[in-house]
């Protein structure tokens, strides 16, 4: 059954089929043709996708039509067009920045002539056909979710074929946002053929006369073919997002100082009662600051121990913390059943009923995963007791994933593996990704035994995903894991299926970030660029699977190296770090204006005070920290010290990167290492004073010609902070 189309699109495609009307610009490229045309009420780009389809963009909008009309040329082969009308005065500038490619960028904006409000303003996109019907074919792959990123990922089929990626700067309307006091959730999207951005409407709050607004800053980039299956769509759309967003107008980072916030979380953690309870004659991480009724948890006390042991191994520092978790693990261990359990087995009695998990014997099914992913990772650095939790308890995934034959629901019990709730929602299926993290566990522990049984199902697991399609995210940490499951078993098989299944995944990372700012309410006070989302329909961003995607896009590379990967992957990777290091200290709720926090907690309590993260960041016009104070969150600052900064044993100084690394060498006066990333793109490098003691003279050698000349320019000033490209090999002497 149809949709149907509103009057506006209806009524457009009509006016745009109409040739006789004069373009105002022309351009070509990569057999695309591009007009730029004003028709009554609006101003439009058309570009004709073959000789029977054509796709156009409404830029500057005013229901009683332009008064006037005055165009001169602009940068990348485009023009600005400015319009006057009774309603205000708007600008439009077109360019064309590449010129190897097909990509198109507008911006528009707008001066009210009066304080106006915005009761409705129609979708900017339409397809149609040559004599402007509306009758195309089409699939939209992507389109934004909540506050991710404001973007369209679509293809047309009928009746010519061509694919597309738009992205909307959503960093740029934040005036309109603040004035009118709305969101910039869900404000792309719509239904074939009328798509794109439509700002949300407020007739309670106006813009104001005589300031400028920027209504759009939209980009797109066009293929003259149509993605043929699902890792098509993947490896399209992470090529298509990368090459818009090296011409996205990206924010500017600093330096978060997490050596200064370590100590204070290590502080917190161990020595505030409320993180901790005394179950069972052992003293356990709670999940939530204050959360003394829920029976402890084997994935929080995992999800913490691992990160203190990162920095302990790195620091070589010890940490009392780290010997009581690790003795507090085998009481999750459950004889019976023949495998380690979520809920604590002698306190299942505290577990209150109130939600579906919380109910002894149930399993919701990545936490049975993810505890025996993290003591593989302990038995791989020698911890002989994690090892008496984890081979046992690999019998009985193996037999989960056997009755479920790979697919595996919400919940079961665990005695009797009854389904107590199959799909996440109706018609979308159980926990899709927990197949890749059940692969990631065979394939550890098939490192640590060689046994090929394991590899075995590791294929297995793998080779039942290559039925979902592109979607396939459920978790955003465990669909990081996944990937790097895949990456990992390409490099073990050579098959290209598992490459490209890693792609699968990662595709579905990326569609679940939030590329802009915001900029508007309690968001002003922290950045947001970046933001990954925990779940599909998540409202806000949560610590605990960003740090741990963070700390699985590094495994992930040292998985990847020597592979061929296609260059977007790193380009998104490298600086999806980048910007989690820059955002993630304001998860800490000390680094927030205390309004800004809510007042009313799901779980626990919550001290602005404590060095303890929160879950929850929302949307710029809520308050944060609902959902409450997360313990188990709280490994953030010990795994990335581990991961950026660089050691050198007597030394006073650390080196700092905000990329990711790879082949770290340290010899007597000399580091080596090679930065991760894009040519294009730059990262922080830092040389960080530690202790006492005068500087020593540093030189630093590169592959990059223009940061070679950067560092000669500086050699022997008090300069070490300094902006380097990725993707190249650094060395850093000293005398």
């Amino acid at each position: 059954m149809s949709t149907g189309i509103s009057v506006w699109a209806a009524a457009a495609a009509s006016q745009l089929a109409d040739v006789t009307t004069e373009a105002l610009h022309r351009y070509s490229s990569h057999n695309f043709n591009f007009e730029v045309k004003p028709l009554n009420d609006s101003l439009w780009i058309s570009v004709a996708l073959g000789e029977n389809a054509n796709m156009a963009f409404r830029t500057a909008y005013s229901p009683g039509g332009f008064t006037s009309i005055k165009v001169k040329p602009a940068d990348d082969d485009g023009i600005e067009v400015k319009l006057k009308s009774t309603i205000g005065d708007h600008k439009i500038i077109v360019g064309f920045p590449k010129a190897d490619e097909a990509v198109l960028r507008y911006t528009v904006t707008f001066k009210p002539a009066n304080d106006l409000i915005i009761p409705f303003l129609p979708r900017d996109i339409i397809i149609y056909g040559q004599d402007g019907d509306l009758d195309t074919e089409g699939e939209i792959f992507i389109s934004q979710t909540g506050t991710r990123s404001g973007l369209i990922y679509g293809a047309l089929k009928k009746p010519e074929a061509a694919s597309f990626l738009y992205l909307q700067n959503l960093t740029a309307l934040g005036d309109y946002n603040v004035d009118t006091k709305t969101s910039a959730a869900e404000v792309v999207g719509g239904q074939w053929p009328e798509i794109g951005l439509s700002l949300p409407s407020s007739v309670d709050n106006a813009l104001q006369k005589n300031k400028n607004y920027t209504l759009s800053d939209a980009f797109i980039t066009l293929t003259n073919r149509v993605p043929a299956h699902q890792f098509d769509i993947a490896k399209g759309f992470l090529n298509s997002l990368a090459r818009l967003y090296l011409l996205l107008p990206l924010p500017e980072t600093k330096y978060q100082d997490y050596l200064n916030v370590l100590p204070q979380a290590l502080h917190d953690l161990q020595n505030n009662k409320g993180c901790w309870s005394h179950r069972s004659g052992h003293p356990y991480l709670n999940a939530y600051l204050c959360d003394y009724n829920t029976a402890p948890e084997i994935m929080v006390q995992l999800a913490v121990l691992l990160p203190v042991k990162d920095y302990v191994q790195w620091s070589g520092e010890s940490c009392t913390m780290e010997k009581e978790i690790t003795e507090g693990l085998p009481a999750f261990y459950d004889e019976e059943l023949g495998t380690v359990v979520r809920w604590l087995p002698a306190e299942e009695h505290m577990l209150d009923e109130s939600e579906e998990q919380k109910k002894p014997n149930v399993m919701d099914s990545w936490y049975l995963h993810h505890p025996l992913l993290n003591l593989a990772r302990l038995v791989q650095i020698g911890d002989a007791k994690a090892k008496e939790l984890l081979l046992p308890s690999a019998d009985y995934a193996i037999k989960v994933a056997h009755h479920f034959n790979y697919e595996w629901p919400v919940f079961y019990k665990m005695d009797t593996l009854e389904v107590l709730k199959s799909e996440t929602k109706e018609g979308e299926g159980g926990e899709k990704d927990v197949a890749g993290l059940y692969a990631h566990v065979m394939l550890q522990i098939w490192e640590l035994t060689g046994d090929k049984k394991y590899l075995a199902e590791a294929e297995k697991a793998a080779m039942s995903m290559t039925k979902y399609g592109f979607d396939v995210f459920y978790q955003a940490n465990n669909t990081m894991f996944s990937a790097k499951a895949m990456i990992f078993l390409h490099k073990v098989t050579k098959k290209e299926v598992y490459r490209d299944l890693a792609y699968l995944f990662l595709a579905n990372i990326f569609k679940n970030v939030a590329l802009w700012e915001c900029n508007y309410g309690y968001s002003k006070h922290l950045p947001t660029f970046f933001a990954l989302f925990p779940l599909n329909d998540a409202p806000y961003t949560a610590v605990y699977e960003e740090q741990e995607a963070y700390s699985g896009v590094h495994e992930f590379f040292s998985y990847a190296e020597g592979i061929d990967l296609i260059p977007s992957v790193p380009l998104l990777l490298a600086e999806f770090v980048k910007h989690m290091i820059n955002r993630a200290i304001y998860y800490y709720p000390t680094m927030l204006p205390k309004e800004m926090l809510s007042n009313e907690i799901k779980t626990g309590e919550l001290d602005p005070n404590l060095w303890i993260a929160l879950e929850d960041i929302h949307d710029g016009w809520e308050q944060s920290g609902s959902v409450g104070q997360e313990v188990y969150g709280a490994g953030l600052a010990f795994g990335l010290v581990p991961r950026q900064y660089i050691r050198v044993p007597n030394q006073n100084f650390l080196v700092f990167t905000d990329y990711p690394i790879l082949n770290k060498l340290v010899r007597g006066n000399t580091i080596s290492f090679k930065i991760l990333g894009a040519r294009e793109l730059t990262c922080r490098l830092l040389i960080v004073k530690q202790g006492d003691g005068k500087l020593p003279s540093f030189k630093i050698r590169t592959e990059n010609e223009d940061d070679q000349i950067q560092f000669d320019q500086h050699s022997g000033k008090k300069a070490y902070d300094f902006q380097v490209h990725g993707n190249q090999k650094i060395n850093i002497s000293w005398n």
